[in-house]
């Protein structure tokens, strides 16, 4: 336990620059407009921030999950430090640069070190909400700045009570966007860590805290103090750098940066538009720095664009684009670095083999070409070289399909240990049906993850994914989140 709280101290520090970072964000107008006082911003948001953690954290962990699964202890140390140190770098240099970045940027240095493939759907996906985020940013923004407008002019409040109610407002919307931070972005503290944490269920007064709501905790903690501690300069550049904001100006960025947050994180608004037919927004970790700007921005063009500063603009832009990579190289160096000085090591090697059973199940899942006959019982080391040897034959095969046969060849050997369950698994966690299914297995052995999956299925219908469509994402979701607890429960070194 003592290591692994030696090793989570790269978490603590990311989460430390975070709040020195990011999560100023958020108050960052109100506090640049003069409408709040720096100790009072920091308070409301720490204390939102944690709650956000602890309660909604786990929503946008599965994303990084899938774009790199880090599966060894020093490793996921490396990663988590990689990413804080790029943080506070820029952070020294005063840039809103974002913490989902650096830690999108560090996962992929691990992917390269270690050989894995990153996977590139969710890549794309979080690339393409660092894109969209500052672009829906602005455009609430101008909507909201022009509506908000438009409302004082006829209401023709008196400036005293204006006054007061734009500060209520700050406060309430504040608050708001520091819950949405803390359950969006406390997965690129913690998420890392989640695989490979000793902590066990602990009961806490009325509240029984899994090994993840401990995680999100102590990273809540965490991004409190960087807030509390180094979060004024870069609140300042956001607040009054990018252009001089009125107070309704500023309360309308906060209020935009809340909605974006929010829009990316909610689990229960994807779920609402789905059931209405509506488009629904990935669940994702975004930036609160690319939204927060893009807000600014979106006041300013309204404004006419004249006290733009577009040379601040193109100063955070470029840290944008430099953030992710510099994490990467960072963190492929520094993996190297403790691999070979210290002997540590920072990853569990993977590997991949088409037995008979694998080749019949690709038949059935009609992923299979006969040129894969030639690779039956072949071993790969790692996913690049069998994806650059699926690649080099002459199979013809798309991304896609190669993708599947990766997944399919994973060598995984399991062993159903129903023990363990018993002392990891919270209360309920498992329909009885479940995990009567579960019962049914105790003592089988697998070598890869679908076997599992297949003798699941065999034995009841309940661990049945739905049709891939829009209004079974959550449940297809939480299907899946269950059984990659498993494979990492019974998995066998």
């Amino acid at each position: 336990m003592v290591a692994f709280l030696l090793y989570l101290s790269s978490g603590i520090f990311l989460g430390w620059s975070l709040g020195a970072n990011d999560a100023a964000n958020v108050f960052g107008s109100a506090v640049g407009s003069k409408m709040l006082k720096f100790r009072t911003a920091a308070i409301i948001g720490s204390i939102f921030i944690i709650l956000g953690a602890g309660i909604s954290g786990a929503g946008a962990a599965g994303t990084l999950d899938r774009l790199g699964s880090v599966n060894e202890i020093a490793g996921a140390f490396m990663v988590a430090l990689a990413a804080a140190v790029t943080v506070f770098w820029m952070t020294r240099l005063q840039l809103p640069v974002s913490t989902s970045q650096a830690i999108v940027g560090s996962i992929i240095g691990w992917n390269f070190f270690s050989r894995s493939l990153t996977d590139m759907g969710s890549l794309r996906g979080i690339v393409i909400t660092w894109i969209a985020s500052p672009v829906l940013a602005a455009l609430f923004s101008i909507v909201i700045y022009l509506a908000v407008k438009w409302m004082l002019n006829r209401s023709k409040m008196h400036m005293l009570k204006l006054d007061i109610y734009t500060r209520i407002a700050f406060i309430v919307a504040g608050a708001f966007g520091s819950y949405s931070l803390g359950a969006n972005n406390i997965a690129n503290v913690m998420g890392v860590f989640l695989s490979v944490s000793p902590f066990r269920p602990l009961n806490l007064l009325l509240v029984r805290l899994s090994p993840g709501d401990q995680l999100f905790i102590l990273g809540g903690i965490a991004i409190a103090a960087g807030v509390a501690s180094y979060s004024y300069r870069v609140m300042k550049t956001v607040g009054s750098g990018i252009v001089r904001l009125s107070p309704i100006a500023a309360l309308v960025v906060v209020l935009s940066t809340s909605l974006v947050l929010f829009i990316f994180a909610s689990e229960a608004l994807e779920s609402w538009l789905i059931a209405y037919n509506l488009p629904s927004f990935p669940l994702v970790p975004v930036s609160s720095s690319q939204a927060v700007v893009g807000a600014v921005l979106g006041i300013g063009i309204v404004q006419g664009g004249r006290g733009i500063n577009f040379r601040l603009v193109g100063k955070i832009a470029s840290g944008w684009v430099t953030t992710p990579i510099i994490a990467c190289l960072l963190s492929f160096i520094s993996l190297f670095f403790i691999q070979n000085v210290f002997n540590m090591v920072v990853y569990n090697p993977v590997s991949y083999r088409i037995t008979p059973e694998v080749a019949v199940k690709l038949h059935e899942e009609n992923v299979y070409v006969p040129a894969i006959d030639l690779l039956v019982n072949v071993e790969f080391d790692d996913a690049v070289s069998f994806s650059e040897r699926l690649k080099e034959s002459d199979m013809g095969l798309e991304q896609g399909v190669i993708d599947r046969i990766i997944g399919f060849s994973e060598v995984h050997p399991m062993r159903v240990n129903l023990a363990l369950l018993d002392r990891e698994l919270e209360n309920n966690w498992l329909r009885s049906e479940r995990m009567k299914t579960l019962k049914t297995l105790e003592g089988m052995e697998f070598q890869y993850k679908w076997q599992l999956y297949d003798a699941l299925l065999a034995v009841s219908p309940a661990w049945r994914m739905k049709p891939v469509e829009p209004r079974n994402r959550s449940y297809n979701r939480m299907i899946t989140e269950k059984l990659s607890y498993l494979y990492r429960t019974f998995a066998v070194q």
